[in-house]
Parts: C-alpha cells; sequence; structure tokens
C-alpha cells in the first residue's frame, strides 16, 4: 500500500506485536458512536469530510499496530491522503470489489499468521472496528490500482538499470557509515512513554545532542561511548537498516524502529564510498545464551562473567554444561531470517564479539549473543542467466526497480493532489 506516510516496520512483526498491547489496551465502547460531536468533520478535502469518529478509530488502529510516530498525527495524514485518493480513483475510473478487499484483508492478517476473524477479533478488544480495518486496507488497494493504471505503462526497466542495481547490492561499489545508536526498552507499561521520547529523539539533527540521549537512554553498551560505532560496511548492516540509514544525509536520524520489546533510532555521522567492494554475507552463524532476570544488575554481572570466560562459539558448550538444552542455541541464518532485534546487535560484532543488549519472554531473559562467523555470498556459475544471474533473480531484481519507479510516480502524484486540493482543519 503506497503512501507518503508508511509504517516503517514489517506487517508480521505488527501483527504480532499487536497481541501483547491488547491485553492492556482499553475496551471499545460502543456507546461512544452517540457522543456528542463524534460524527463532526474534523478535516474536508475538497469537501469530503473526515470525522471525529474516523480519526479516533485510525489513530488506535495506528497505536495498535506500533507505528512509529504520532498515531493521530499520522491518522490525520493517512486519511486526508485516503480522501484524495479515493478522488484519484473516480477521475481515473478505477473501482475494487469485495473480493478484491476481502482478499487484501486475507492477505494482510495472513502475515500475522491470522485468519481475517482472528484479526477482526483481536482489533475489537483493542477498540477498532471491523470497518475501520476494511477501509484502511481498501485505501491501499484503491491507491495500487490508481497508480497501476496511471503509471503502469510508463514503467519500464533496462539492461543498463539491471548492471546499476546489481554493482550496488553485490558490493562492486563500496559504502561505509558512521552510525551512532540508541535502543530503548520498554514494558507494557511504559510504552507509550517511551514511544513518545522516540519520536522526541528523532527529530535531534545535533550529533552531541544525540549521544548525550544515549548516554541517558540507550540500553546498549554502546551508550557509555554516546551510541557511536565505529565505520561499518553497509553490507554488514542488516537487511531492516539499510534502506533507513541511505535514505539520512549527516546528522538525520531514523524514525523510531519497533523491536522486540524495544525501539531503535540510528544516526548517521559521516557517510564515504570507497574503492574496495564491501563483501556481501549470504548465512550468519552466532550463538544465543539464555539468562534469567532480563536487564537486572545479577543478569548483566552473569553475562559479563561469560564475555570474560569465553573466546568462541564453542566455549559456550562448557558454560551450558548441565543445564537445560533450552539455555543455549546455535545455528546459522541468512541475514533475511534473523530477528531485527538479534541482527541489529551482531552487526557490531566480529568473531568471538558479544552483546547482551536484547531480550525475550517480556524483558524476563537476557539474550547473550556470540558472533560465530559470517559467511560471504558465492557468485553465480556463468551461464546461470543474464550476466551470471539466475533468470528468477534477474526477474525479481527488475520487478523491484520497477516497484520503486512506481512508487516514485505514485508519491509525486499524491503531493500534486494535495497542493492542488482545498484541505480545511477544524
Amino acid at each position: 500500500m503506497t503512501s507518503s506516510t508508511p509504517l516503517k516496520t514489517t506487517l508480521r512483526g505488527a501483527l504480532l506485536a499487536l497481541m501483547l498491547p491488547l491485553a492492556v489496551a482499553p475496551a471499545a465502547l460502543p456507546q461512544m458512536a452517540a457522543a456528542q460531536g463524534l460524527f463532526d468533520p474534523v478535516v474536508k478535502v475538497n469537501g469530503a469530510a473526515v470525522t471525529r469518529y474516523e480519526l479516533e478509530q485510525r489513530a488506535t488502529l495506528l497505536k495498535l499496530l506500533r507505528a512509529p510516530a504520532d498515531p493521530i498525527k499520522l491518522a490525520r495524514e493517512q486519511l486526508i491522503e485516503d480522501r484524495l485518493k479515493a478522488e484519484a480513483a473516480i477521475a481515473n475510473g478505477v473501482t475494487v470489489d469485495e473480493t478484491m478487499i476481502r482478499a487484501g484483508m486475507e492477505q494482510f492478517a495472513s502475515q500475522g499468521n491470522l485468519s481475517v476473524e482472528q484479526m477482526v477479533a483481536l482489533l475489537a478488544r483493542g477498540g477498532v472496528a471491523e470497518e475501520t480495518f476494511r477501509e484502511f486496507v481498501r485505501a491501499g488497494l484503491i491507491w495500487r490500482e490508481v497508480t497501476q493504471t496511471r503509471f503502469g505503462p510508463r514503467v519500464s526497466v533496462s539492461e543498463e538499470d539491471l548492471e546499476r542495481a546489481r554493482a550496488a547490492t553485490s558490493g562492486a561499489a563500496g559504502v561505509r557509515v558512521l552510525l551512532s545508536e540508541i535502543i530503548i526498552p520498554f514494558t507494557p507499561q511504559n510504552e507509550a512513554q517511551v514511544l513518545a521520547k522516540a519520536r522526541q529523539i528523532s527529530e535531534i539533527t545535533s550529533t552531541g545532542a544525540f549521544s548525550a540521549q544515549a548516554q541517558q537512554f540507550s540500553a546498549t553498551q554502546t551508550r557509555d561511548a554516546g551510541g557511536r560505532l565505529p565505520w561499518q560496511p553497509i553490507t554488514k548492516l542488516p537487511p531492516v537498516l539499510r534502506p533507513l540509514v541511505l535514505g539520512l544525509a549527516p546528522g538525520e536520524v531514523t524514525d523510531p524502529l519497533p523491536l522486540d520489546g524495544a525501539v531503535a533510532l540510528f544516526q548517521m555521522r559521516d557517510i564515504q564510498e570507497t574503492q574496495t567492494p564491501d563483501p556481501v554475507y549470504s548465512a550468519i552463524e552466532y550463538a544465543a545464551y539464555y539468562i534469567p532476570g532480563g536487564r537486572s544488575p545479577d543478569a548483566l554481572a552473569r553475562a559479563a562473567q561469560v564475555d570474560a570466560i569465553t573466546d568462541t562459539c564453542d566455549d559456550l558448550y562448557a558454560v551450558a554444561k548441565g543445564q537445560p538444552p533450552s539455555v543455549l542455541e546455535r545455528g546459522t541464518k541468512s541475514p533475511a531470517e534473523i530477528p531485527d532485534d538479534i541482527a541489529i546487535s551482531l552487526s557490531r560484532l566480529d568473531p568471538g564479539e558479544v552483546s547482551y543488549d536484547v531480550t525475550r519472554a517480556n524483558g524476563q531473559t537476557l539474550v547473550l549473543l556470540m558472533m560465530c562467523g559470517r559467511s560471504q555470498s558465492v557468485a553465480e556459475a556463468p551461464g546461470a542467466g543474464a550476466d551470471g544471474d539466475a533468470p528468477d533473480e534477474t526477474a525479481q531484481l527488475s520487478q523491484q526497480i520497477a516497484s520503486r519507479r512506481l512508487e516514485s510516480f505514485a508519491s509525486g502524484y499524491l503531493e500534486q493532489l494535495r497542493s492542488e486540493a482545498r484541505i480545511i482543519e477544524y
């Protein structure tokens, strides 16, 4: 669903995260629909009203999905855009039927391993009506159809485009970045306050101010250094971070990135192109040792002790001897398979190094991570496809380039619609 204000987190993570806040979210109050002024307009877009009820419902939905922005502000922006998109659909002769909407709802829910009925029931417990979810999906489908109808025929991908993309993704054009990080844990009780603080930090443009916030709030081992990380190639960062980081100018900070029980922010301090190609990693081997107690002093002291007596992943077997097998996990995964919080923590590590800023079990278990090793990608055999690419990989790359171009056209069109619209806010 293309939008100028996208949710910057995976839908799977958002939907899985939905279940915890619902346990403490206020129940919906049907009688609110009759409250005075609830159906009064808060915005009119070319005469089409957005009611207070719609605004509150969308904001509640975004909050349950842990949108990394102020829910009310984001809801207002999305609903204004929804009115513009609906108007554009009429102008371009685009419609979506009930079958398409139902399929869209199923696809959205399935990314959290839920059925539509389960998704609707969970949202209802959090105070969100089924119609709100349906309209959220419908707006995305309408805009997808509008952009395909209006701009699809204009999007093409040349072999030169593919070559540039191959060079960028293979590390042929080296890029390294100098980042600072802040990762703030939260509980269900203080989640709203932590996310509000994270939004404030995301507006910072001073490296000194960001480092001061890191020293005060960050839970990572880099906090004493003001969250400052050393130079690292962009290919060493987890997939979720690369597009966010490459979109920053020096001094800028990412939007808050929701993790499991925490929120992360990254500031760009500097970026450089290098002559040496960066390695591209196909697999990462790491070990996770689970320590009860979360971020308690005893658990952190135990993690520091384990760090002091181990040099390799093999050493962790002696540490875990006599304990249940579940306290130690070791395996090899592709970068895309690793959870975002673990991938971010691992990106700082060289083989044999550890970190212990990730938790599980709602913060009750501290996870000591050790990097065992990284495997670099092996070039495809000659003749596998165009310029060594397998045919399906070439098609996937072409689709990604086309999608980015289509999104760029769509964003420009939406901005044009907004600039020409008569928007009255009450």
